[in-house]
């Protein structure tokens, strides 16, 4: 066939051997899917659904479109697609038309490659003053990544979440898995995967931001409820090697009467990789560890990896019931990195989440080692998956398809098996900590923190542009490693003020978690490295005084806290959120990229350069502020300098709300 028809729901184009599909997949959205295959499929994605919708068709001589809502899609004769706010017309998006010399190109672009899977891009028309936000967590340093180009894949740091939301009102999630990239040039937006069946994309609209991000959330999943404790102070440092120095802290938090929530056991603490259980010459009583923690109002949280040592008592199993990530060529393994045994490096293998029978299997051992003592907060470190050369994404073959066209969703699935696993328990409090994401992760009671990071001012100004960002890709449960991760002296004058500066942010951010390789290093092999002391008061007496106040300002803050968390459960609305979010008619706020809302009526202005004691904060219009500190009324519109000395954030409160931000 070729032109258009009717199926069902969804407005159809074929021509050429190529098939267009348009249906409505939720309020004021319409998903697009086209390929050259023969026939559109069901393939790995992020969208939960279809989302009932009635739409509107009509199919006339120069084309047809299909209406839902607020958006409305047209298709030409000729396949081009664009989208309109269906009350006005206004054009949200378009696609190029692509000339090069007098030959025309198309804006889908399908190149085969084998099999049904082609590397594909869809081009769109760029914008005159557009701003694009959200696509996860980068250290590119950008809240608004007009002109970027930004890779489709997951690293360490880098986290992939392909939702882009548009200053033009409208927000596009990239449903596909596929390792590429996206380039928002100044005269084209495009999006390229290296290896998929089909183009795939969702776009939705609405009146606001907040009306955007509310689609984008019904369509990928609502996270969850935050549990209460999990709003409080989360303590963690590399790792505690045994038992008995983890307790020693929790009890020296309690003795010192310091608010603390989770104490975390990191890395290393297990057998070998694989086996999932703690190493009982450190650990010897986890159940017991686990009571005292309990009577304190302290939950553990333990770190898990995904990773396989061949010499484990569960490899020869996962592997011959196909449990892991395979190789196409070359060495089996994935990856090296060190573990316990042997000493040095020892290549490892990815357990495999996009089978489900491998979720089921990783999540019996955690189950048995770790659930029954009573432990139910999971880290789920390296769930990039992290890989060397040896796991370049076109080498891997997961149960789903090859790495290039499925990688990007491991996060996804990994995070899914430990949610299930706390379902099929009756566990209704879920919460896990990772290192990726991908889009719907939020739905699995996905926590993301920004990975290794520096400890520098220049990390921390990073970490607001890249927390603010994954917060508009849906992820509203956020936190980085106060003080950053790597490369610290805790004795210095630079670390000291940094770790202050870093806390009076990290206050601020949906979870509010200490964490980091602290210096200077003792020499000795990598298995027996546990960091130097990172608890609240190893930085000094002056310090400490400092940090004490801003984690009893974090637990005075714990109801507004929670009504954020509510709004990100019900409405999908990141907690944590530029200026421009909530004040979309004032210009002011555009360029403002160093501040920013917790909630509607804090606005954060953190300090982020060295030495700094003063600094300029614009306060948006429409309404006035009140200092949190000193109580003075000021009006909205304008820039002001404020005064930040060394144990002192700039905060603002909105209009009259009144909140505990000082002690009585």
């Amino acid at each position: 066939m070729k032109g258009f028809r009717k199926e069902n729901d969804a407005l159809v184009w074929e021509m050429n051997h190529e098939t267009v599909l348009i249906q409505p997949w939720g309020k004021d959205s319409l998903r697009v899917r086209a390929t050259k295959c023969p026939r559109i499929v069901d393939v790995a994605g992020a969208l939960l659904g279809p989302l009932a919708s009635e739409p509107h068709i009509e199919i006339h001589d120069k084309g047809a479109f299909i209406q839902s809502g607020k958006i409305k899609g047209e298709i030409s004769r000729h396949g081009r697609i664009r989208f309109l706010k269906s009350l006005d017309n206004t054009v949200l998006l378009e696609e190029a038309i692509i000339r090069y010399g007098p030959t025309r190109h198309a804006s889908r672009y399908y190149k085969s490659l084998s099999s049904d899977l082609f590397r594909l891009e869809a081009t769109f028309n760029a914008y005159e003053g557009e701003r694009l936000y959200g696509l996860g967590q980068h250290q590119h340093g950008f809240l608004d990544q007009k002109g970027c180009v930004v890779e489709l894949s997951q690293q360490n740091t880098e986290v992939c979440i392909p939702f882009l939301l548009s200053s033009r009102g409208y927000g596009l999630l990239w449903n596909n898995p596929a390792v590429g990239r996206v380039e928002l040039g100044r005269n084209r937006t495009r999006w390229i995967a290296e290896a998929a069946h089909q183009i795939d994309y969702v776009i939705a609209t609405g009146d606001s931001f907040f009306d955007i991000m509310e689609r984008y959330a019904d369509a990928t999943g609502h996270a969850p409820m935050l549990p209460k404790w999990a709003s409080g102070f989360w303590q963690c440092k590399l790792r505690y090697k045994t038992q008995e120095e983890l307790m020693s802290v929790a009890r020296e938090y309690k003795r010192r009467g310091l608010p603390i929530s989770v104490i975390v056991v990191d890395f290393l603490h297990w057998t070998l990789q694989g086996e999932w259980r703690f190493d009982p010459t450190c650990w010897p009583d986890p159940a017991a560890m686990v009571r005292e923690l309990e009577e304190m109002n302290i939950k553990l949280m333990v770190s898990i990896w995904p990773t396989v040592n061949e010499n484990s008592a569960n490899f020869r199993e996962m592997k011959e019931q196909g449990l892991l990530v395979r190789t196409e060529r070359g060495v089996l393994a994935t990856h090296s990195f060190f573990d316990n045994k042997p000493e040095g490096p020892v290549y490892l293998h990815l357990y495999d989440p996009t089978n489900p029978e491998a979720r089921r299997f990783l999540w019996e051992q955690v189950r048995e080692n770790y659930y029954r003592y009573g432990i139910k907060v999971w880290w789920l470190d390296a769930c990039e998956p992290e890989l060397d050369d040896a796991g370049d994404h076109d080498n891997l073959r997961y149960h789903i398809g090859n790495g290039l066209e499925v990688s990007c969703i491991y996060p996804l699935m990994h995070q899914q098996a430990f949610y299930e696993g706390m379902k099929s328990e009756g566990e209704s409090e879920i919460v896990s900590l990772s290192r990726s994401a991908w889009a719907g992760s939020q739905r699995y009671g996905a926590a993301v923190w920004s990975g290794d990071i520096d400890s520098s001012f220049e990390a921390l100004r990073t970490q607001v542009r890249a927390g603010l960002n994954i917060g508009l890709s849906g992820i509203p449960w956020w936190t980085t490693d106060i003080g950053g991760f790597l490369g610290s002296d805790p004795s210095t004058a630079y670390f000291r003020e940094l770790i202050v500066r870093w806390f009076q942010y990290g206050a601020f951010c949906p979870l509010f978690r200490l964490h980091g390789f602290r210096g200077p290093l003792t020499p000795g092999p990598f298995h027996e490295v546990t960091g130097a002391p990172n608890e609240v008061w190893s930085f000094g007496d002056e310090t400490y005084e400092i940090i004490k106040e801003i984690l009893f300002l974090r637990e005075r803050l714990t109801p507004y806290v929670m009504e954020q968390m509510r709004l990100a459960h019900e409405k999908g609305i990141p907690p944590m959120r530029p200026l421009f979010f909530d004040f979309p008619a004032d210009e002011g706020c555009v360029s403002v990229d160093d501040e920013f809302l917790f909630g509607s009526d804090i606005l954060v202005a953190p300090v982020l350069h060295y030495e700094a004691r003063k600094r300029g904060v614009y306060l948006p219009a429409g309404t006035n502020w009140t200092d949190a500190w000193t109580d003075e009324k000021i009006d909205g519109g304008q820039w002001i300098e404020a005064e930040a000395p060394l144990e002192r954030i700039p905060l603002y409160l909105r209009k009259d709300r009144h909140l505990p931000i000082r002690s009585r």
